[in-house]
């Protein structure tokens, strides 16, 4: 009963009570498409680290040959370059017949076997020989998905004997150069560290992401609450009782919030395919990894309409308790300070963060000042209204003032979105790194030798690289041979020394001081790109926040924009008035949430705040107003339109 009462109510609210609906609708959408993004965006990253653990395997227990636990293999990583772009190579050898089948291969390969993935294939048949494809044997597949981190990946699996100089020579245990050769029972390995690091990246940037999600979530489902609060109190009087209430609340969001659910997660997949060429690790993804499990999706498509209905019901306690104060539009009780209590005893714990401290804590410190932060803010909004109010000299400043101390709840769901904003704008402000720039140089190869072979080594190093036409001056630098080819050496003249000098001391590459600042380059510029990432999902959710929730509280007062028209108000009055109650919080509330973002990164700065975070600061700043004055402006013909005819109606 309570499901048709609510469907009969909802396609009879009228053309005004439609378009509120959309904007309810459009904004469950908008907060399922992104939600799905920030959660996938984890579960990206696992896969990814799922994907490479292979690499780096757990060494075998000393059982046996044949017993549950011996080895079966041997396999060493490292790391090979072209274009000055890294190649990972992994040495494999079988220890019997029964040797696994490694990801991405048919079986285990064979001695003198080579196996490339698809970008390293592409890439020896575009380059000259001597430039790469004489480094490696004759490729004798292609790798599969399963092997790769990322689909632009460059991989080759090189097959050995178990006694291959390559798998028996003393190695370095540098990680820039690779990994050590060790005996293994089966490829089931570990995530690398740089894998385990990019995942707490991501659980950060998920938190930053997905909190004013929910936040925005929750206030879509108190869009045009006006307006269904008076219907309802109106059916209370009526002789409506509150479950009855309650039910018709909870059925007719839920049935919006169900079809903005569907709209968000068809926008979504449509989505996929560019958001997968978003590059982060050295490559775009794979567009099932940025797709949820089936599990995943099917928890967001309830979770959401479910958030929309609590939140509704939370919002029925006036309706519930008091409906004819409701009728009367009387002033609902003020906030309590509580609110802000709670924010600073977040803030406290704060200082007692340090980069060691448990990854669980630090994301849930964040995420309770975070939503503290959305607690306090109608609090706020409502103190900026008394003092708005008190100091007003015009008529516009005043309404303002007491349409922001009358319902605080409202103005901050405005200005909600560009606020929190802020936070995640002051916290990666401070976090952001700079452009990492180096010096280093890319035209000496540099290979270690082991001890008492850097005479001969580098006799060797200097006729292979006359039979391959190359100029260069090798010289010994104690158990280094340093290969110099002058400056302004391009990147053809590199690449063909490394195939000359490749494999020149078993299971080590020739490598540039830049090869080995490669990995730092990297990943500052992967933070900076997670940088726009996160902040473009928060003002994409900032400005429609603004956009919906501006449209939808010229609705939700419609009526009292009619009659302060009959009045004689003028209609500029009454945008200045509307501009003024979005502005002065936001600017208050605005400053104060870049304050508590900055503050809550501080004891993870490794550095001195830089320029390029100051940069995307302000520019967040300049943005976030922009939105809002944007959104204001869009909303304007609406105002117009419902003071067209001022004259009181009957609802």
């Amino acid at each position: 009963m309570n499901l048709g009462l609510a469907w009969r109510l909802l396609k009879g609210g009228g053309r005004k009570g439609m378009l509120g609906t959309w904007l309810t609708l459009g904004a469950v959408a908008v907060s399922t498409a992104l939600l799905l993004f920030a959660v996938a965006a984890n579960f990206a990253f696992a896969a990814r680290a799922d994907r490479s653990a292979w690499r780096n395997p757990v060494a075998a227990t000393a059982q046996p040959a044949g017993a549950e636990g011996a080895a079966v293999a041997v396999e060493a990583r490292r790391y090979d370059y072209v274009r000055g772009e890294q190649i990972t190579v992994v040495d494999l050898a079988a220890l019997g017949a029964g040797a696994p089948a490694p990801p991405g291969m048919p079986r285990f390969p064979a001695p003198g076997e080579a196996w490339f993935s698809p970008a390293l294939r592409e890439l020896v048949g575009e380059l000259p020989a001597n430039q790469l494809a004489r480094r490696y044997p004759r490729p004798a597949g292609v790798l599969g998905d399963e092997a790769l981190v990322h689909p632009d990946e460059l991989v080759a699996v090189l097959g050995h004997r178990p006694d291959a100089p390559a798998l028996t020579a003393e190695r370095t245990r540098d990680w820039i150069v690779g990994s050590i050769p060790v005996r293994i029972a089966s490829f089931a390995g570990e995530p690398t560290e740089d894998s385990e690091g990019y995942q707490v990246l991501a659980l950060i940037a998920g938190v930053l992401m997905v909190v004013p999600l929910l936040v925005f979530g929750g206030a879509a489902a108190r869009l045009t609450v006006a307006r269904r609060d008076q219907r309802l109190a109106a059916l209370r009087l009526v002789g409506a009782t509150p479950g009855q209430v309650v039910g018709m609340t909870v059925a007719e969001a839920m049935i919006v919030a169900f079809a903005g659910a569907l709209a968000g997660t068809a926008a979504y997949a449509l989505a996929v395919p560019l958001l997968a060429r978003i590059e982060i690790g050295g490559g775009p993804w794979f567009v099932s990894d940025l797709w949820p499990h089936p599990l995943v999706l099917a928890g967001v498509m309830v979770a959401v309409p479910l958030l929309v209905g609590l939140s509704a019901v939370a919002g029925l306690r006036r309706v519930v308790v008091s409906p004819l104060g409701v009728a009367k539009r009387e002033t609902p009780p003020a906030l309590r300070a509580v609110r802000v209590v709670a924010l600073l005893a977040v803030l406290a714990v704060v200082p007692l963060l340090t980069q060691g401290t448990s990854v669980t804590i630090i994301v849930a410190v964040i995420g309770l000042a975070f939503l503290c932060v959305n607690l306090v803010g109608p609090w706020v909004v409502g103190l900026i209204g008394r003092i708005t109010a008190a100091s007003a000299r015009s008529p516009a400043r005043l309404l303002a003032g007491r349409r922001l101390v009358d319902d605080p709840r409202s103005a901050w769901r405005t200005v909600s979105g560009v606020a929190l904003t802020g936070f995640v704008a002051g916290f990666l402000g401070l976090l952001s790194p700079g452009a990492f720039t180096s010096d280093a140089s890319a035209d000496q190869l540099r290979v270690n030798v082991p001890a008492g072979q850097v005479t001969a080594v580098a006799e060797q190093a200097r006729q292979r690289l006359e039979r391959a036409g190359v100029r260069a001056t090798v010289k010994p630098v104690k158990d280094t041979v340093v290969a110099a080819l002058g400056h302004g050496a391009g990147e053809d003249t590199v690449d063909r020394a490394r195939t000359a000098l490749a494999g020149i001391v078993p299971g080590r590459t020739p490598t540039t001081e830049a090869d080995e600042e490669r990995f730092g380059v990297q990943i500052f510029a992967d933070i900076g790109t997670g940088t726009i990432v996160v902040l473009s999902v928060s003002f994409l959710v900032a400005i429609a926040s603004a956009g919906i929730t501006a449209a939808s509280s010229i609705l939700d007062r419609r009526q009292t924009y009619g009659l302060l028209r009959l009045a004689g108000t003028p209609l500029e009055v009454l945008d200045r008035a509307r501009r003024a109650e979005t502005l002065v919080p936001l600017t208050v509330m605005g400053g104060g949430a870049i304050a508590v973002g900055a503050f809550c990164a501080m004891p993870f700065m490794v550095m001195s705040v830089n320029v390029s975070g100051l940069v995307t600061l302000g520019a967040c700043v300049v943005a976030g107003f922009a939105g809002v004055v944007g959104a204001g402006a869009l909303s304007r013909p609406l105002l117009r339109s419902v003071t067209a005819d001022p004259a009181p109606r009957p609802d």
